[in-house]
């Protein structure tokens, strides 16, 4: 028999029950609109995640001194920068190079009368686009300028810990260079929002000059923080500095803790679409095994009409395929539909949750969904394919059944 002819029987067989139909495929249309919007949020958060710190921390790549360490951020002389505006100035001469600007990074603790936080100092050039993110999340006060010797700036979160405001005092401690302790008095000129919890609460910014001054490091930085025009080009914008003796580090090398959560984490992800797949093809089987139950007769009288086994497996198996695909063009309408509001709208989940993913992970409050049209594909692909699968033993059923055996039982 024609395999057109086998598909008008499959077709016409899925009409019989069309309740059934209709649940099964509602099964298989929402399992796959669940894992596409499950898989899209997690692609948009993990972004998210990544592109927060490249923004606000890391930057796309960076120059260190070698002996550098940044988990203890030393403001030892033998491992910052010697007159780092030099590198910043050669670096922002090449094309692929958005910004470059030198920083230095110091653990500090800010005291009120009443209060304290530990936090980092960032000792940046306000005129560098590298902190436009921060300039264009200021809500209160304005932004500090080269040649402020007082001001620094704090995120709001911290100011409404601390009882702060703009124009308010605020004692700042560092260990200087040498191992002393030196504490300045400095005035809140400005308050930022960037909506990274983890970045709002310990961050306090203030002129170059200022920090090199108040940690005894004249002429010296941390880092030379690169921001790229394409992130893919970090490698070969570092090989540019590679003969100069310097650490130089790519966004992927800065943000690798980050990167392998995201790839650990992964595994369960993909054990969670595994059982919601694997759950949608039982319900495609059991559909198929009970169609079988309820046709012995008409298959007994089609084997008895010539019928091949071979042929019965393959009308089944075009009814599973039917259902999935039905199953599966519903599940991506719907699907895109949900992930389309998430990635305009997102989903709000206060500061809390996002403070939550510690220092390393800068997620913001509000998450927004990512399209990822690869991954759609391959969950469409995946459900098809298990779903045939398990279409398998009741089309195997059916094909080995006896014309005689089967019009008995019935």
């Amino acid at each position: 028999m024609p395999l057109n002819k086998l598909w008008v029987l499959a077709f016409r067989d899925l009409g019989r029950n069309r309740r059934r139909t209709f649940l099964t495929m509602t099964a298989v249309a929402l399992g796959l609109a669940l894992l596409m919007v499950m898989n899209s949020f997690i692609a948009g958060m993990l972004e998210d995640s990544l592109q927060n710190s490249i923004k606000l921390r890391t930057g796309h790549l960076q120059l260190r001194a070698p002996s550098y360490d940044e988990d203890e951020r030393s403001l030892q002389w033998r491992d910052l920068l010697l007159n780092p505006e030099t590198l910043a100035d050669q670096a922002n001469a090449l094309p692929a190079v958005k910004a470059a600007t030198p920083v230095l990074w110091a653990n500090g603790i800010l005291a009120t009368i009443n209060d304290s936080a530990g936090l980092q100092v960032y000792g940046i050039d306000p005129l560098s686009p590298v902190y436009e993110p921060v300039r264009e999340s200021m809500t209160a006060g304005a932004f500090i300028a080269p040649d402020d010797r007082s001001g620094v700036l704090i995120g709001e979160p911290l100011a409404k810990m601390l009882g702060l405001q703009v124009g308010s005092n605020v004692s700042l401690t560092i260990v200087d260079a040498e191992g002393q302790a030196d504490e300045g008095v400095f005035t809140v000129a400005g308050l930022f929002a960037t909506g990274i919890p983890t970045y709002d609460e310990s961050a306090v910014l203030m002129p170059l000059s200022k920090a090199q001054a108040l940690t005894n490091t004249p002429r010296r930085a941390s880092a030379i923080v690169f921001l790229l025009n394409d992130q893919d080009a970090a490698v070969e914008v570092g090989a540019a500095f590679g003969d100069l003796g310097l650490q130089v580090l790519t966004w992927e090398d800065l943000n690798q803790l980050l990167i392998q959560t995201v790839q650990t984490g992964m595994a369960f992800y993909y054990l969670l679409d595994m059982i919601v797949i694997l759950i949608v093809a039982v319900i495609i089987a059991n559909t198929l095994l009970m169609s079988v139950f309820e046709r012995i007769r008409e298959m007994g009288i089609l084997s008895a009409l010539g019928m091949k086994g071979r042929q019965l497996m393959q009308m089944m198996l075009l009814e599973a395929a039917s259902l999935g695909l039905a199953g599966i063009a519903i599940g991506l309408m719907l699907g895109l539909a949900v992930v389309a509001y998430l990635a305009t709208v997102g989903i709000d989940f206060g500061s809390d949750v996002a403070s939550s993913g510690g220092d390393m992970i800068a997620l913001s409050s509000t998450i927004y969904a990512r399209f990822v049209p690869d991954v759609y594909a391959g969950l469409s692909l995946a459900t098809l394919l298990i779903i045939l699968v398990a279409a398998l033993y009741p089309a195997w059923y059916a094909a080995r059944l006896e014309p005689v055996a089967a019009l008995r039982e019935s």
